[in-house]
């Protein structure tokens, strides 16, 4: 699931070094994702993954870890 989160942020919102995609890494301070951009994260992931993301969830949507837990979570 990481490698599919990554592939994602690197061909569709442009992260230009692969190697700082980690699950310690934060969206925003580590990766410089604004909210627009995690919008368009979500809309990524509900798409591939044949899902609906709760907008009360994205708070909890932090690092990289935690959407890779979550999407595992919701796919279970």
């Amino acid at each position: 699931m990481l490698e599919e989160i990554k592939n994602l942020l690197v061909s569709e919102l442009n992260i230009e070094n692969p190697d700082d995609i980690t699950m310690e890494a934060s969206l925003g301070n580590d990766l410089g994702i604004n909210s627009l951009e995690l919008a368009d994260l979500v809309l990524l992931c509900e798409e591939k993954f044949n899902i609906e993301i709760d907008d009360e969830d994205l708070r909890e949507l932090i690092t990289v870890g935690d959407v890779v837990n979550y999407l595992e979570k919701k796919l279970g």
